[in-house]
């Protein structure tokens, strides 16, 4: 390919962060509800995960586990202390700790695929493209699900309904709504005065509510676009190839810069997993409590 027609860096990082829509792109951060891409990976990783689990459970024996058994063993009783500590409702805890472990595996597997090579995947995903007479510079794919904006809001946003059914569960519906219009403030005899604390009460819980939604969402999709930003700057160095000093040891150094990133970023990758759960299980624990 003749040099001029190679993307600029800039246009290499737009096309690496830009999501494969049904409708052309509207930009880096595009919140279409429908991103193909993340929506594949997202499915992908999810069946892989409930087939190993399923394969877990279907070799589960009271002997002597194997390694696997152990490791799935480990996780599930971690999982489940962790659910103990903010939710004491037993019965809330047989939904509660096994969604806690799904969610946890899921963000982690879909968190993992930053560390594979940036351009492997939309590399093979253009030359299909290509082959079958589509333009290839329009072949968007990118595979970290959580670094799609729309994609954590819909987990979060299950969230959230989470902690309402739960309220209502727990508390009724009645009762839950008393507290919606009581809470955090209480209430006054006057009864022009208990009108306004109620409303003021009540404006409160919508935004508390939509606060914790949204950081959930964006405290993940962050720091995992955070890291898929750092490996294509890292994917750059690579293609600086050239006879100047500069040219040699910009592909040494992208090989040192994206070894050592991908080692940090490991344990990036499994602290969001870790909050998100964490999370989710103090929300749910919430709903149960009275204020």
């Amino acid at each position: 390919m003749a040099a001029e027609n190679l993307p600029t860096a800039s246009e290499y990082i737009v096309h690496h962060l830009t999501n494969w829509t049904a409708h052309p792109p509207k930009g880096i951060i595009d919140f279409s509800i429908f991103n193909i891409d993340s929506l594949f990976w997202s499915s992908l990783l999810g069946i892989v995960l409930c087939f190993f689990l399923w394969r877990a459970a279907k070799k589960m024996t009271s002997g002597v586990p194997g390694r696997f058994q152990a490791a799935v063993e480990i996780l599930v009783e971690w999982v489940d202390n962790e659910a103990k500590g903010v939710i004491h409702n037993a019965e809330s805890r047989k939904l509660a700790s096994p969604l806690a472990l799904v969610l946890f595996l899921w963000i982690l597997l879909m968190n993992g695929m930053d560390l594979l090579p940036v351009d492997l995947l939309p590399q093979i995903w253009a030359h299909i493209v290509g082959a079958a007479g589509g333009d290839v510079h329009h072949a968007y794919m990118r595979v970290v699900p959580t670094a799609d904006l729309p994609g954590m809001f819909a987990l979060s946003i299950s969230v959230l309904l989470l902690c309402f059914f739960y309220s209502i569960k727990i508390k009724g519906l009645g009762g839950w709504a008393h507290e919606l219009v009581t809470k955090p403030f209480g209430t006054s005899r006057n009864p022009l005065l208990a009108l306004l604390m109620g409303v003021i009460n009540f404006a409160m819980q919508m935004i508390e509510f939509a606060a914790k939604t949204v950081s959930h969402a964006m405290r993940l999709f962050g720091n995992m676009y955070a890291g898929e930003l750092v490996f294509a700057l890292i994917a750059l160095m690579g293609g600086a190839m050239g006879a100047s000093l500069g040219g040699v040891l910009l592909p040494i150094g992208q090989i040192i810069a994206g070894t050592a990133w991908a080692i940090f970023h490991l344990l990036i990758i499994t602290i969001q997993a870790f909050i998100f759960m964490i999370l989710a299980l103090v929300y749910i624990g919430q709903a149960h409590d009275s204020h």
